[in-house]
């Protein structure tokens, strides 16, 4: 069977390059249905751009690399394909655009797009083998029984990274990258809730609040804490920037003062316990933990402003060692890949290997939270689609 193009992952890149590259396209993937990650994404409706993106949003050895895709292909190129598709829509808050409805619905667009175009979707499909020879990529596949070998003169790589293992995903991306002498930068869970020993936080198990969570990087988000460890937006934003051993700071009261707050309180109710006082500041259940794990006692008129002042500093940069992560099991993204030194930044083919391609999640370009890897996916997708209509 012969394809201009074979296309391994159909997943939002590997969907989005098919639709738009022309030719005869082959689409494989295990899953048994294509685009799996983008249906359960958003929980449920798509937080499918932001409109805030740009190459600062992002983590890379090359923070230069996403620029030409990103600027080529904007967040409002992805608003006008939803559109015109019906699809409704609203930003939720920080830029992040969800879904009115399912995310089913990018789904169903991303493969209508793709049957229009004449895609040929194998899926329940793994790939055996890769080659290259004289005539372009032999891929050998797998699946419902039998086995069969494909070519084609180019072969693009959009199967993501390790993250979310349960769903199939696998590191064939960095196993084809390197077999033809790409180099793959280290890869770790990103965007990932936090691990503490055993029962740290389970009297606080459920309660969110405002915070900021610095690991290198500071993010004012939400915190939640749960059974396990930490979680929340701004817990997951920081842990893309965090190392295993490393603490992380929290302030329970960000662009508040918690120093000139106790005073106040101190002047208005010194015979309010210090316990108590916390609550102006965060919850009550948090304050009760807080009181138990730092030992505060006594009414606010017996504390001194030194004293006061030592315990804003804890609330606003509270000191915690995680044990660890939920590694790529709960991971989102998967920071790390395909090396981009080895890559064209304006089309995404290997720069020592004519007719391959890396787009998508697999590539050392990981976003923050809130929608950019969605828009990475397709500004890579159509950087590499765009070389492929040409070549």
């Amino acid at each position: 069977m012969e394809f201009d193009t074979i296309i391994l992952g159909a997943g939002a890149a590997g969907l989005m390059c098919a639709a738009h590259c022309g030719g005869r396209v082959l689409l494989v993937d295990h899953a048994r249905r294509a685009g799996e990650k983008i249906r359960i994404s958003g929980g449920g409706r798509c937080n499918f751009t932001n409109t805030g993106t740009g190459p600062g949003n992002f983590l890379s050895q090359n923070p230069h690399f996403a620029k030409s895709a990103l600027a080529r292909y904007t967040p409002w190129d992805f608003v006008s394909l939803v559109s015109d598709h019906g699809i409704a829509w609203h930003e939720k808050t920080l830029g992040q655009l969800f879904c009115d409805d399912s995310a089913k619905q990018i789904v169903a667009m991303l493969t209508g797009l793709c049957e229009g175009a004449g895609v040929d979707l194998a899926l329940e499909t793994s790939v055996e083998a890769v080659r290259h020879g004289a005539q372009g990529y032999a891929v050998t596949l797998s699946g419902r029984g039998t086995q069969r070998q494909v070519s084609a003169r180019r072969l693009v790589v959009a199967t993501g990274g390790k993250s979310i293992p349960k769903m199939g995903a696998t590191g064939l991306a960095y196993d084809i990258a390197r077999q033809f002498g790409l180099k793959v930068t280290e890869t770790r869970p990103g965007l990932v809730p936090f691990t503490f020993t055993e029962g740290r936080f389970a009297a606080l198990s459920g309660l969110s609040l405002p915070a900021r969570v610095t690991a290198a990087r500071s993010f004012d988000e939400a915190l939640l804490f749960t059974h396990r460890g930490l979680s929340g937006p701004a817990v997951l934003q920081a842990s893309s920037y965090w190392r295993e051993g490393e603490e992380v700071a929290v302030s329970l009261a960000p662009g508040a003062d918690p120093f000139a707050t106790l005073r106040r309180l101190r002047a208005e109710a010194g015979r309010r316990s210090l316990l108590r006082s916390l609550d102006a500041l965060m919850p009550a259940r948090l304050a009760d933990f807080l009181g138990v794990e730092w030992g505060l006692s006594g009414n606010l008129a017996d504390q001194s402003d030194k004293a006061l002042g030592a315990l804003a500093e804890r609330l606003t940069d509270w000191r915690l060692l995680p044990s660890g992560s939920e590694g790529y099991r709960t991971a989102e993204v998967t920071l790390g890949g395909v090396d981009t030194d080895g890559l064209d930044s304006r089309t995404m083919e290997a720069r020592t290997r004519q007719g391959l391609y890396f787009i998508g999640e697999c590539v050392d370009v990981t976003g923050w939270l809130g929608g950019y890897n969605f828009q990475w996916a397709w500004a890579s997708a159509m950087a590499c689609a765009g070389a492929l209509r040409e070549g």
